[in-house]
């Protein structure tokens, strides 16, 4: 029995191609290859970004994860939003990204605005208002995203507010 050959580069399955003795896969049942030119930008957005999906339901069948690329122009700010549901991991590639919320812990919501380089890491919980902002006047800033579920959500807001502390 021959080894399945596939070309260096292209992902573990370039060689499983429908055919009648092979009937068609399931999306699930397969490794994915996405090509850094090969992104999604069919995304939701909020002013002053720009989404790129790798994995998520549509592109690969996810159920419960959703990764992409955002890219914050320089000299600018996303609007106000939250993620719904999604829990959110940030991975800081390149630039120097802000992100701000607001945070009522004390007598008065504060704003706090978190500094950011390469190499960090950022986590927002599911419904936090916040915003990305790209002080940089000249870069553009780079951030890989991951979310708990299978599609970007993104509910833009007219503004920042503070959620409740749990009275947990």
């Amino acid at each position: 029995m021959s080894e399945p050959t596939t070309t260096p580069g292209e992902g573990f399955h370039p060689h499983l191609h429908d055919t009648a003795e092979r009937p068609a896969t399931s999306l699930r049942t397969r490794l994915h290859h996405i090509r850094a030119d090969a992104l999604d930008g069919d995304t939701a957005q909020s002013g002053g970004m720009r989404r790129f999906a790798a994995v998520s339901g549509k592109n690969v069948g996810s159920e419960k994860l959703w990764m992409g690329q955002t890219h914050v122009a320089p000299a600018t700010a996303s609007s106000d939003h939250h993620h719904g549901e999604s829990e959110t991991a940030i991975y800081v590639v390149s630039g120097h990204p802000e992100f701000v919320f607001l945070d009522d812990s004390g007598s008065e919501p504060e704003e706090v605005r978190l500094r950011t380089s390469p190499g960090d890491y950022i986590f927002v919980p599911p419904f936090v208002p916040h915003r990305e902002e790209n002080p940089d006047p000249d870069d553009e800033a780079v951030v890989v995203i991951a979310r708990s579920t299978q599609e970007a959500i993104v509910v833009n807001l007219p503004g920042l507010y503070a959620l409740p502390a749990d009275e947990g």
